[in-house]
Order: C-alpha cells, then structure tokens, then sequence
C-alpha cells in the first residue's frame, strides 16, 4: 500500500504544483491580480461577518473560509459528478484542485483546520449551528479525503496524545532510519493501518477502552459504508473520487506524522519534549508548526501558541528540543528524507546554544539515524 499511495500522489502533485506555476503566471497579469485582490477582499469580509454569527470564537475565522471554500467547490463537484455517472475528466481535474489546492495549500489548510477541530469538545460551532454542521471537518468534509471519523477526535486526540509518538503510538517512527526513502516508503505501508480506523480499533480494544473502541467502529464503518457505496455505484468513479483520495491522505498523512516526531534522543527517546519538533514559517496556518507547544497544551486556542513556545524556551532549551525556521513540514520531509540535504536542515536548525555547522551536522546525525527498538 506504500507503493500504490505514492503512485496515486504523484500525478495530483503533478496537477497541484503545476497549477501554480499557471497561477504564478497569471498573476503577474495585472487586472488579473487586482480583480483577484478585490474577490478575495470582499470574501474575507463576507466570511468575518458570518463568523460572528456562526462561531463559537471569532478567531477561528480562517478555518471557516476552508469550510466554505470546500462546500462551494468540492461538494458540488462530486455530486455533479455522482449525477452524470460516466467520469468526466474537468470533474476530476476540478476535484482535485479543490481539495489539495496549487502546492497542496488547500489540503494543508484543511489537515491544519480539522486537526484542531478534533481538539474542540464541541468543534467550531456555535448553539444552534452546532446542532446543524457538529464537527464540519471530520464528520462531512472528511470524506471526500479519505478521512474517516474519529481517526481525530479520538485516534489522534485520545492515543496519539496520550502516546506522544512514544513506542505505544500507532504513528511511531522510532524503528525506523527517519533519513532513508526506503525506511519511510515501509513507514507508509504500515500507516494505512491507522488511516483505515484498524490500528487505532486494536489499540483501545487491547486496553479494554470500550468507549473509543466503540467510536472508532462505528468511525470505520461509516466510512466503509460510504468507500463500498461509491464503488457499487460506479467502480470508475470510486477510483477517482474515493480510493485516490484515500492514498493520498495515507502519503501525506504519513509524511506529517514522519516529521513531527522525527527528532527523537537515543539516550531520552520517549520524552516528547525532545523527540517532537518545532517548524516556523511565513505561511504557518492556525500556527500548525508549534507542534511541541500543541503536545504540551492540546487544548490552548492555536493563536495563543507563539506566546506559549516563548513561555516553554527553558525547558525546551533543556530537553534539547529542536526548531526549524523558514520551513515547513513538507520541506523538512524533502530535505531530511527525499533529498537527504542535512546541510540545509543544518543552516535552518536554531540551536539554544552557539553551535558550528558541524556540530549541528552531528547533532541531526544523532536525532534521526538511530533506530529505537
């Protein structure tokens, strides 16, 4: 499954980073870019004051404009596809592009908004709305990126959580060498079992947890159900709407959870402090790259972590916990893993004490090709 996920990867990446050179282009169109600079202002506002109306916190604004973004293109391009049978390939195309974006910014927007949905006892929501649209990501939306209910609410929240990526975590990547393709591309093949519900299911059951192995059945079978109806209806539409997706959210999912955890001590390797990294770029939405910050506060508001990461500096400093700047999660992958380039990673790393480059060399040498039985 490692393989087949790649495979289905590869031409939606083709597609996303080669509808933004296409973007790139027509931006420097000037009405182009100015009528796109006034739609967008006035969808901003549109969406700032329905937020007021619709959201618990106001400040959860972004997240809704993935909601609506995807319910306005998405939703009704699967639907029209589901109409027409026969699949179209615009429709697909257009599928695609709507949920991964040009660069994978869509998808990114969207993993970074349902995750911290999961997090939230009662989602974005608020009274009323609630009632309606509950946990809007993971419940519909998830769907149609092959990802199945509860895998956030009560997988990630309720195991990788509790785990923190220790030697219990389904997501553990501490057996493997983080820097080679070969260890990752079998780190994939075993991921599947996590995206389809059944390592998650395996764990709460092995734990007599009754509750959320309870929730993660009726996650997975809702999701089958949904895999197995599409497929009856029309196979070739369940390839193209429901299975790439499915791999595609295997392949990046895995490529998250690769990362974030990558980093761990030899001498220390279950301290979450040490072994889950920090990421600071220009485009880090809902702050998704304070990932220790989030481990140690799940629960605080995602605008509150730059404050909280200066609040843990001294207890960072102390389990030598390692932060990126002017990267994100993808470009770690591809530098740490893909291309192998630690001297990138090594002029990107912020040490908490002087280091040369060297000793920033050996210090991810130790971090990342140490296996952890």
């Amino acid at each position: 499954m490692g393989l087949a996920s790649a495979v289905a990867v590869l031409p939606v990446a083709v597609l996303s980073f080669g509808c933004d050179g296409v973007a790139r282009l027509l931006g420097k169109v000037r009405p182009l870019r100015e009528a796109y600079k006034i739609l967008s202002r006035g969808y901003d506002l549109v969406l700032e004051r329905l937020g007021k109306v619709v959201l618990q916190d106001q400040r959860d604004t972004p997240a809704l404009r993935v909601m609506v973004s995807l319910t306005l293109t998405a939703v009704p391009i699967f639907a029209v596809q589901l109409i027409l049978g026969k699949p179209r390939l615009l429709l697909v195309i257009g599928f695609y592009l709507s949920l991964y974006g040009v660069r994978f910014q869509r998808f990114v927007r969207m993993f970074s908004a349902s995750h911290v949905e999961a997090h939230r006892r009662h989602g974005y929501f608020s009274g009323k709305y609630d009632k309606v649209f509950g946990r809007y990501f993971e419940f519909f939306l998830g769907y149609l990126y092959g990802n199945a209910p509860e895998l956030g609410r009560t997988a990630h929240v309720c195991l990788h959580h509790r785990e923190n990526s220790g030697p219990d975590d389904t997501r553990n990547n501490m057996g493997y060498d983080r820097t080679s393709r070969m260890d990752f591309l079998w780190y994939l093949s075993d991921n599947i079992w996590t995206v389809l519900g059944l390592a998650p299911y395996a764990y709460f059951k092995a734990r007599g947890d009754e509750k959320n192995r309870k929730r993660m059945l009726w996650g997975m079978a809702s999701y089958y159900a949904y895999f197995t109806a599409v497929f009856i209806y029309d196979w070739r539409i369940g390839i193209l709407f429901v299975l790439v997706p499915l791999l595609c959210m295997n392949f990046i999912n895995a490529i998250t959870a690769w990362v974030q955890h990558a980093f761990c001590d030899p001498d220390n390797p279950e301290d979450y402090f040490t072994n889950t990294v920090t990421v600071v770029d220009e485009v880090n939405f809902l702050n998704e790259g304070y990932h220790l910050c989030h481990h140690h506060r799940a629960s605080l508001h995602w605008s509150e972590m730059p404050v909280h990461f200066e609040r843990l500096r001294d207890r960072m400093k102390g389990a030598g916990s390692l932060v990126f700047r002017d990267m994100d999660f993808l470009g770690l992958f591809l530098e740490l893993t893909l291309f192998h380039r630690m001297d990138v990673l090594a002029e990107k790393l912020v040490p908490w004490e002087p280091m040369d480059h060297q000793q920033k060399l050996a210090l991810l040498e130790k971090r990342t090709t140490l296996r952890i039985p």
